[in-house]
Order: C-alpha cells, then sequence, then structure tokens
C-alpha cells in the first residue's frame, strides 16, 4: 500500500516530480504517482484527493507551475499533509507557482519547497513519515550523514589540489 501520494497536472512535470519518485525508493517509500489536472480535471481531482486517506495515504506531493492550483485543491480536500512543489514553467520562471502554493488562505496549509524542489519535498515527505516509523527515521538520519561527508570529502579535495585544478575538473 502506498505511504505517498504524488500528483501533477501534466506530463511535462515528470522531469522534476520524478525526483521525489527516486527518493522516496530510496528511502523504500511506498508511492503512487498520477497526473491529473486540476482545471482540466476537477472531479477526477476530487475523488482522488478525497479518497486518500482511505486508501493508505499519509503524505500527499503536488507539483504545479504557473497558477498552481494543484497542491492547494489538494490540501482543500484532503485532511492530510500537503507539500507543494512550485515548477518552473511560463514567463515568470516559477515564481508564479511559488506564490500561489506559498498563499493558501488561513486553515489550508501546504508546506512548500523551492522551485523544481521535487526532491526536499520527497525528503521532507519521509521526515514526516519518520515521526512514526523509527527505521525510516534513521535511514532520514544516515541521508543527512551522507551529504555531510560527500561535502568534507568535497572540501578536503579542495584543499589538497588548489581551486584552479579543482575547478577544472
Amino acid at each position: 500500500m502506498a505511504k505517498v501520494g504524488i500528483v501533477m497536472g501534466s506530463d511535462s512535470d515528470m522531469p522534476v516530480m520524478s525526483k521525489a519518485a527516486e527518493i522516496l525508493e530510496q528511502f523504500g517509500i511506498s508511492f503512487e504517482m498520477r497526473i491529473i489536472s486540476a482545471h482540466r480535471e476537477p472531479e477526477e481531482l476530487v475523488e482522488w484527493a478525497r479518497s486518500a486517506e482511505e486508501r493508505g495515504i499519509k503524505v500527499l506531493i503536488a507539483g504545479a507551475g504557473m497558477a498552481a492550483a494543484l497542491p492547494g485543491m489538494v490540501a482543500a480536500l484532503s485532511p492530510l499533509p500537503v507539500i507543494g512543489v512550485p515548477l518552473k514553467s511560463g514567463a515568470l520562471g516559477g515564481t508564479d507557482a511559488l506564490y500561489s502554493i506559498v498563499q493558501m488562505p488561513s486553515g489550508i496549509p501546504v508546506a512548500t519547497v523551492a522551485i523544481d524542489g521535487a526532491k526536499n519535498a520527497a525528503i521532507l515527505a519521509a521526515r514526516i513519515l519518520g515521526v512514526s516509523d523509527p527505521e525510516l527515521l534513521q535511514k532520514v538520519k544516515d541521508f543527512g550523514e551522507d551529504g555531510r561527508k560527500a561535502v568534507v570529502a568535497k572540501d578536503a579535495r579542495l584543499q589538497e589540489v588548489g581551486y584552479k585544478e579543482y575547478s577544472a575538473k
């Protein structure tokens, strides 16, 4: 049974939203992924979001560009935590989507990550799920430690070879 629901409004969102799926797979978190347009398929969106809890979903990730109605609608329809991913699109480069997602009215919260931040959305979902799953929480901690070790290794290389050789790679 899926624990995370990922939804996007168009298949053009897949290159970004697939990064969330990759991270969830890395953590061993089951998920479902759908393409449902808030503007073109409102009935389908209502059914998907309202039934998420009974399907066993615990966290929802919704990616949208431009007017970015999808995350807010999902949050309005479901009591589950919703993480919005503003997607870079259109003339405003994603700032329109960012502003749309973070400006939810009182009572309809949507946690929002950076423009095209699907990877962070999945990490946040893992952290939320980790609150009640010690094994998953340890995986989250290990993931953070792996990131720290990668930066330490990069700095060690910089100290060893200097900036000119480091930058030449």
